[in-house]
């Protein structure tokens, strides 16, 4: 199934993906971002903030957005 991904970090960018029927928020982001921490980012899937465990549909829009910018004083 077909699905949009974009990030907004690293130069930010958005792609149509293929991803298997009964994938999860927590699956989808370990392998698109596998040297990342989920909690370090805000996860949404049609602008609407979801638990990892959430199964993705077909045409879903997955956002990823950092929590924490590099180098921002906290």
């Amino acid at each position: 199934m077909k699905i949009m991904f974009i990030s907004n970090g690293d130069g930010g960018f958005a792609n149509h993906l293929d991803v298997p029927e009964g994938t999860t928020v927590g699956q989808f982001f370990r392998q698109q971002m596998p040297d990342r921490k989920p909690e370090d980012f805000l996860i949404r899937v049609n602008r609407q903030p979801v638990a990892q465990d959430t199964a993705l549909q077909e045409d879903d829009r997955v956002t990823v957005t950092p929590t924490k910018i590099e180098g921002a004083a906290a």
